[in-house]
């Protein structure tokens, strides 16, 4: 018999909530910067928005570059 691989999916998105969480900070100050277009996120309902994980990702990486 072969191995088998762990075929759990990597997630893609996230919630404002974990976002805040993600960056260290709170779940208002990340809707804030969600709303202010400072968090990129995409709002998929009135009341449902995400966020990419990978924009989070450029995101800070773009925050530790000289001038960013």
């Amino acid at each position: 018999m072969g191995k088998t691989a762990d075929t759990k999916a990597e997630r893609l998105v996230c919630t404002i909530e974990e976002a805040g969480q993600m960056l260290g900070i709170s779940r208002g100050t990340a809707y804030m910067l969600a709303n202010t277009g400072r968090l990129p996120a995409i709002r998929i309902s009135d009341r449902r928005i995400i966020v990419p994980i990978k924009a989070i990702d450029e995101l800070l990486a773009s925050a530790s570059k000289p001038g960013g």
